[in-house]
């Protein structure tokens, strides 16, 4: 999880990294010496041949290549041109050539080399650059830009265009990136991409199996800003946090489909979903990390060999967010995570595998809970051997110490319930509770529904008579009756002492 992590970030960086449009000034050269001193803080190492003409500067050969750490590989760029030409008005105009191959290295420990290439390719591109040294404004637009993979040869074999392949394509591309420099390296970044497609096929030489996986993204936003230190890695993620590194953005957008069909171990399976659109936020700095992820109107079918119907979902609004600490402190640190998924609905042939009858309610149902709380983190996430040792020793990574359930709700099949609490917990004292720290504090719980339910549930043989006298007792021992007819509504309490208190009773 931790490589796993590390390289994403890397990749990520690196992505953002290069979508900038590369930086420019009011004079050709200074633009030039900028990119270098950006590129070369990195880690990269920046070669290429210079000449200058009346207006513009023409970088010939220009290559972009760094060596990832503890030999894990590497990867190089190369652009035959690349021109900065001063239009006379305080601003500079960049011209790239239509493609722009990257060669990669991916060498993992005991295991062969993994080499390639990817060729990004772009089309009417424009970038104008207007500001100062200190403050460089990048404005670029493109008809369209695409990156497909050329080359991958694992084992000895070239797998891309035979049995692997993958590409990418935007049409509509434009966008502004602010650079501002001053004891680090401020980024402020806003685009739009009219329409994003992707496709990823692979085919086994070796059996049957075969996938293709395609989708696209419509009216695609993006929005961020972060703060870069002069002199970071991008391949190193816990040196480039320890030194600054912040960035806060997201995507949003307005539709999106994808398919997947395929072969595996001799079943045939296939997959499709479309949205009404989505976001993706994320938020990094040294102590904290978060995600917001949310999509609209989502409609999913589903395939397989061994149903003769397909699986058919529909919701609403699905999403989860988090936002948790990352570094040890003996301090107190606040954390939240909230899931839901709403208005959530199946096919009625899907109903009709276990309520043929139709006796239960088919409503849209909704799960969603949202969450607070105090934790002490006990590692350094970002240290990459934390993973190897949690999972060697078995140690915990933190301690809980608060937690509050800002609202609960599960709704379906005619019955719903709701709640809200709030919980400390004493890591000092695990044996009253098995082994978990012990909990103090209360949740008020109201449930409706219930009982319709159970009656249905033995009409329908899907629970016996002793069963459902048992759940009934077991909530009248939990809960007293509501305002309405078949609700309940309860108050749990846990007390310092470890009783268990329902309504004022006394459980434990």
């Amino acid at each position: 999880m931790s490589i796993l992590f590390r390289r994403s970030c890397g990749a990520a960086l690196v992505y953002a990294v290069a979508t900038q449009g590369a930086w420019a000034d009011l004079s050709a050269n200074d633009v030039w010496s900028d990119w270098k001193t950006y590129m070369g803080g990195m880690g990269y190492e920046v070669t290429g041949t210079e000449a200058t003409s009346g207006n513009v500067l023409t970088v010939t050969d220009l290559k972009v290549a760094m060596e990832m750490p503890e030999g894990e590989g590497s990867g190089s760029g190369t652009l035959p041109e690349v021109s900065f030409t001063e239009n006379g008005d305080g601003t500079v105009s960049i011209d790239f050539p239509a493609q722009l191959p990257i060669a990669f290295n991916i060498a993992a420990e005991g295991e062969e080399p993994v080499t390639g290439e990817l060729l990004y390719s772009m089309d009417q591109m424009k970038t104008v650059v207007s500001g100062t040294p200190e403050e460089m404004l990048y404005t670029y637009t493109a008809a369209g830009l695409s990156a497909k993979v050329t080359s991958l040869i694992a084992e000895g074999k070239e797998l891309a265009g035979t049995a692997l392949n993958i590409s990418i394509d935007m049409k509509d591309v434009a966008g502004t990136s602010k650079s501002t420099i001053a004891e680090q390296r401020g980024m402020e970044q806003a685009f739009t991409v009219a329409s994003t497609t992707y496709n990823l096929s692979f085919d086994d030489p070796e059996s049957d199996d075969q996938a293709a996986f395609n989708g696209a993204f419509n009216g695609i936003n993006f929005n961020g800003s972060g703060q870069f230190p002069t002199d970071m890695s991008v391949s190193d993620y816990e040196a480039l946090i320890a030194t600054g590194f912040r960035f806060a953005g997201g995507f949003t957008f307005d539709s999106g489909s994808s398919a997947l069909s395929g072969n595996g171990e001799g079943e045939e399976f296939a997959y499709t979903s479309t949205s009404q659109g989505g976001a993706f936020n994320v938020a990094m700095d040294g102590a904290r990390i978060g995600y917001d992820v949310s999509q609209n109107a989502t409609d999913i079918s589903v395939t397989v060999q061994d149903l003769p119907f397909p699986i058919d979902l529909k919701m609403a609004k699905a999403g989860f967010k988090f936002d948790f600490p990352m570094q040890q402190s003996e301090e107190l640190q606040p954390f939240s995570m909230a899931m839901n998924l709403t208005d959530f609905t199946m096919s009625d042939m899907i109903w009709g595998m276990f309520d043929p009858a139709g006796a239960l309610p088919r409503d849209p149902a909704t799960v969603s809970l949202d969450t607070t709380g105090m934790a002490k983190v006990l590692v350094n996430f970002l240290d990459p051997a934390v993973a190897e040792t949690l999972e060697q020793t078995g140690a915990a990574p933190g301690e809980l110490h608060a937690l509050t359930i800002n609202q609960l709700l599960v709704s379906m099949v005619g019955a719903k319930l709701a709640g809200t609490g709030a919980f400390e917990f004493d890591n000092t004292n695990t044996a009253a509770f098995d082994g978990m720290p012990a909990p103090s504090g209360s949740a008020d719980l109201e449930l409706s529904g219930a009982n319709g339910l159970i009656d249905k549930l033995i009409a329908m043989g899907m629970m016996s008579d002793s069963d459902a006298m048992g759940a009934r007792m077991m909530m009248g021992m939990l809960a007293v009756p509501g305002d309405a007819p078949d609700t309940l509504k309860s108050t749990i309490e846990i007390n310092k002492q470890g009783h268990i208190i329902a309504n004022g009773q006394r459980l434990k």
